[in-house]
């Protein structure tokens, strides 16, 4: 048999560091979507022009650099966009760098799969762990053309890595791509202009402590009021003091606006960005803040009211109660979410099925749910599974870190812990010791219900399977209590049947032999069962 990996411990997921909330701007003016256009763009081509000069540096970069080129900024916006603008452009250079380095890993590993099965015979078949040889000189042939193509690109993005070259695309790669495909994305040329100009744009601003409303730049005052200062070359269409331009439009934060409105009187930061919805025609501002991060309760204390053991799927989450001792109670629960459409219809479903979940472990009076520590990056790539189409969209398609990082935010306003466990042979240990029998006549079990079942026995700490080995010496338990769920000392757990008395079989009441005397019988003396006892008919006459 072969080892099995290690199995990492479970852990508290840690809460959330930061608050974003969004509000709509429904009564703009044409004037006001004018004003809001000409900054957009104003302040977009600051930002390009910016990204440019800072990818152009490379690893050259220093604290001197990034000064002068807030300077040249600051004369044709303000000192506080300019420092808006550069701090924007450090984050998209390093979120490129990181990509940069995922895909090095991914091309290493496409690299090292196609040498391995290059260097089996054609056709040997493979095993669990690693993957066999190539199913025949056709494949063969071309796996090793592909193999020289993988080397020369992941020698050109080492060397741009070295060198600090990276490849950013203001507005998305994708958007930009989208150009020389109109007809498949059913946009005309003056609707992908629209979107790619809005997706340019640069309406953000970061907050200050102590100042008034808790920022400087884009203002929103405790009643709606939202003010933008002006750059300096726009200047002239302000309609307040200071180069301010006060919108008609009011914003009103349904979630979590009364913390909003809390920071906003304390004057503490508050962040915000204003963008443009062109498939709605809608503007909206969103608010950001950071908080401090909650203090993780303990594991055990977490488990105290046991835990609600959750298997991520494409389609649904399958979820499963389970006792302090690891007992699965009642029925498994499905919620299901559809990822087929835009992004915004993937979050809003992803967080609806969220909802319903977090509603049944408050209901249950459960404090911790369980779910699989996930990450697809490494298992997804071409060279693993080249010919299983289907199976890669569907494991690229599951929101694992969304889901993750989602649910942790929103159980931590319920006060609900949410604990990371290893996912290695939860479905497969799952379905060997709890698909079968957690099913019945009127209930199928699925190896996502029993994969729950696993997950939170792990989290509890318990094997996954429901019963250890009894001795070998003679099958009883006069060495002890054989069973994992509980404690000898538990009341209520598993063990011998309290004593009833009355008579041994199970279809008699107890009380049977003291009601025997008085009960009317109902057979007759020297009858035998299978004849049909009539009287006399005299008997009926007289």
């Amino acid at each position: 048999m072969a080892d099995l990996r290690p199995i990492a411990s479970p852990f508290v997921a840690p809460g959330p560091s930061g608050v974003a909330v969004r509000a709509r701007l429904g009564d703009l003016t044409p004037r006001d979507a004018k004003v809001l256009r000409l900054v957009g763009a104003h302040l977009g081509a600051l930002a390009s022009k910016d990204l440019k000069a800072r990818c152009a540096e490379g690893l050259e970069h220093s604290t001197e650099s990034w000064a002068a080129r807030k300077r040249d900024l600051t004369g044709e916006s303000s000192s506080r966009w300019a420092g808006s603008i550069t701090k924007a452009t450090h984050d998209q250079w390093a979120l490129a760098r990181r990509g940069q380095a995922a895909h090095i890993q991914s091309l290493e590993a496409g690299i090292t799969t196609i040498r391995h099965r290059l260097s089996l015979p054609v056709g040997q078949k493979g095993t669990k762990r690693a993957p066999g040889g190539y199913r025949g000189p056709h494949e063969w042939f071309h796996k090793a053309r592909r193999l020289h193509v993988l080397e020369d690109r992941l020698e050109k993005v080492r060397a741009d890595r070295e060198a600090g070259r990276v490849q950013v695309v203001r507005g998305g790669r994708r958007l930009l791509g989208t150009r020389h495909h109109l007809d498949t994305a059913q946009l005309t040329e003056a609707e992908w202009r629209e979107r790619w100009e809005a997706g340019r744009w640069f309406l953000q601003a970061d907050g200050e402590s102590g100042k008034r409303f808790g920022n400087e730049t884009i203002r929103i005052t405790p009643g709606g009021e939202v003010s933008v200062r002006l750059p300096a070359p726009l200047a002239g269409l302000a309609n307040a003091k200071h180069g301010r331009y006060v919108l008609a439009a009011k914003a009103r934060f349904p979630h979590r606006g009364q913390e909003w409105a809390d920071r906003v009187e304390a004057n503490r930061a508050v962040a915000y960005r204003i963008h443009y919805d062109t498939g709605r025609g809608r503007w909206y501002v969103d608010a950001s803040w950071q908080i401090p991060p909650t203090r993780t309760i303990p594991l055990e204390a977490a488990l105290v009211d046991g835990v609600i053991g959750v298997d991520t799927n494409a389609d649904h989450l399958a979820a499963w109660r389970l006792d302090t001792h690891g007992n699965p109670m009642g029925r498994p629960r499905r919620f299901f979410f559809d990822l087929s459409r835009g992004a915004q219809h993937r979050d809003a479903q992803v967080r609806h099925a969220l909802t319903r979940l977090l509603n049944w472990a408050r209901t249950c009076g459960v404090k911790a749910i369980a779910v699989e520590d996930l990450d697809f990056q490494a298992e997804k790539t071409r060279e693993k599974h080249g010919r299983n189409r289907r199976f890669r969209q569907l494991i690229s398609g599951m929101p694992t870190g969304k889901l993750r990082a989602r649910l942790t935010s929103m159980a931590d306003t319920t006060g609900i812990a949410v604990i990371a466990v290893d996912p290695a042979y939860t479905s497969k240990w799952g379905a060997q010791h709890w698909q079968r029998p957690t099913a019945g006549p009127t209930r199928k079990t699925t190896r996502h219900d029993a994969a729950s079942i696993a997950i939170g026995r792990r989290a509890q700490g318990h094997p996954i399977r429901r019963r250890t080995t009894p001795p070998r010496a003679h099958q009883s338990d006069v060495h002890g209590h054989r069973t994992v769920q509980a404690d000898r000392r538990v009341p209520g757990r598993e063990g011998p049947r309290p004593r009833i008395p009355g008579p041994r079989t199970r279809c008699v009441p107890p009380d049977a032999a003291s009601t025997r005397a008085t009960r009317t019988p109902t057979t007759v003396r020297g009858v035998r069962s299978g004849q049909v006892w009539v009287p006399d008919s005299h008997l009926l006459t007289d």
